[in-house]
């Protein structure tokens, strides 16, 4: 199908303005003919023909097989003039057949050229092979070659225009669908940028949607906050925009924000959002080249814009009960840890540690961050631990210990039932964190990859910040001793491979340690 150059093709009402612009890229026409005078004549008489500014590029074909080879690999033929008899009497007529149902090529305007009309009725051929129009050759005239022209290339424009917004109007609606699925507001306003780029580099290769820039943010005051960008602004994520971005794109931001509504240029675009509950974010999108967008383009953009508005609207609406759940998690880690005088950041350092760590395994992000979310809640089941035991100073005897072990098992009970997703994951780390690597563990005593993968991380972050933090019945231990203490249990009390990524990924670990260091 023809490539036209915008986000949508030019509509067929494109204003006066459009219709002076002289484009470059030219109308392909195919001559399919055996006799070379039909190629000389036709080229001759439609030398210096334009259509909307322009001009035609000729293929030539001088047989049915040598027009399948140019078919097969041009599917921006905008008309076929075709010869019926050639290597057979219907030669023609199989390829326009061939075009029509192996190709699937509905766009490519087909016009029967022939010297014998005998051979082929006119009437039945039409209706039977899906051709746009039929002339012997004898009355096709300069003038009425060039009438043909324009009511071929007319319908041709029009039927791409049609298509190539129906494919404005199915982007708008997978990209609506996909900026929806996203989990983080970070990984949202990304996503929302991204299908905005795609729509406006529909039909330009890739090497124009890679130069593109363009940023989302977030009003906060009298700045704005850089939640994502890409290409020259891919840097500056999480910055202020008054003291990163230049002063020109710092008021086109301004100018979209106080008008409140999208602004198109020729050289960017911006996109203004405002959600129910205040909250006011920008999408900002520049390119040395872009096409003027027209009416129908513009319009399709504000649909997107709708939709991405709610979208936003979702989005703050999620991340404020997440940071919510997240700080209910946190509160009811810490009152069991503080409940076993274990005060400090402790949960908090774990759940960073393990994210970090299945991270570093290969383990996605959004599973990342439900680990991160879930392992405060490991040692949840403690609260059902009478204070004498859970605070004894000296060692558990055996009746003790196996009172103390039950923690385990409560804390799973208390998670298990739960539908979300997070709790599921908790109840998981509570029930599996304390098993062994060997199979000596509790409660269970899985053994190996028998223990959930997250059991196995938050076993190992729990274990090294207990280690590596000062409590009242111990001093921090220093990092060589640690590392000693985590080789001698590789294969024993901990999975080998985790082990090996911890050490791998310490000085991240020891940043993490540091900016929650108990207070």
């Amino acid at each position: 199908m023809h490539k036209s150059s915008g986000l949508f093709a030019e509509s067929a009402t494109s204003n006066q303005e459009k219709e002076a612009q002289v484009s470059t890229q030219p109308w392909n026409v195919l001559i399919v003919d055996d006799e070379e005078q039909v190629h000389s004549i036709t080229k001759l008489v439609l030398d210096r023909y334009m259509f909307e500014g322009r001009k035609l590029h000729f293929y030539h074909a001088y047989s049915a097989k040598e027009a399948r080879e140019i078919l097969s690999t041009h599917d921006d033929i905008a008309l076929i003039l075709l010869d019926v008899v050639m290597e057979s009497d219907h030669a023609g007529l199989q390829l326009a057949k061939y075009v029509r149902q192996e190709l699937k090529n509905k766009f490519t305007r087909i016009v029967l050229r022939t010297g014998q009309p005998g051979q082929a009725p006119e009437e039945s051929v039409i209706a039977d092979y899906d051709i746009n129009d039929y002339k012997d050759k004898t009355e096709l005239t300069a003038t009425k070659l060039k009438t043909l022209m324009y009511s071929t290339l007319r319908s041709y424009r029009d039927i791409v225009s049609l298509e190539e917004n129906r494919k404005g109007l199915e982007m708008i609606i997978d990209s609506s669908a996909k900026i929806f699925e996203k989990q983080s507001l970070e990984k949202f306003t990304s996503a929302v940028l991204q299908q905005l780029v795609s729509l406006l580099g529909l039909n330009k290769d890739a090497s124009y949607i890679q130069t593109m820039s363009g940023l989302a943010v977030e009003h906060i005051g009298h700045d704005y906050r850089i939640l994502s960008a890409m290409g020259n602004y891919k840097q500056i994520v999480s910055r202020p925009a008054r003291e990163t971005l230049s002063k020109e794109v710092f008021d086109r931001l301004e100018e979209a924000h106080e008008q409140k509504q999208n602004i198109y240029c020729q050289q960017y675009c911006v996109l203004y959002f405002k959600s129910g509950l205040g909250k006011e974010n920008l999408l900002y999108v520049s390119h040395t080249d872009f096409k003027p967008l027209d009416d129908v383009e513009k319009n399709l953009l504000d649909v997107f814009s709708s939709n991405a508005g709610i979208a936003f609207e979702n989005a703050y609406l999620k991340e404020a009960r997440e940071a919510t759940q997240e700080e209910i998690v946190y509160l009811l880690g810490d009152a069991v840890e503080t409940r076993s005088q274990e005060t400090g950041n402790h949960v908090k350092r774990v759940a960073e540690i393990s994210k970090l760590l299945a991270l570093a395994m290969g383990v996605d992000e959004e599973k990342a961050l439900r680990l991160k979310s879930a392992s405060p809640l490991h040692d949840l089941g403690k609260i059902a631990i009478p204070d004498a035991i859970l605070n004894k100073n000296g060692k558990l005897d055996a009746e003790e210990w196996e009172i103390m072990k039950t923690h385990a098992e409560v804390g799973y009970n208390m998670l298990n039932d739960s539908k979300h997703e997070t709790l599921q994951y908790a109840a998981i780390i509570a029930h599996e964190h304390h098993e062994r690597w060997d199979g000596e563990g509790y409660p269970r005593k899985l053994v190996g990859d028998d223990i959930h993968l997250f059991g196995r991380i938050t076993a190992v972050a729990d274990v090294f910040d207990a280690l590596n933090a000062v409590r009242c019945y111990k001093p921090a231990w220093p990092m060589d001793k640690i590392e000693a203490y985590f080789i001698e249990q590789s294969g024993k009390q901990f999975d080998p491979k985790i082990v090996t990524v911890l050490f791998d990924n310490i000085a991240e670990i020891k940043n993490i340690c540091e900016k929650l260091t108990d207070t």
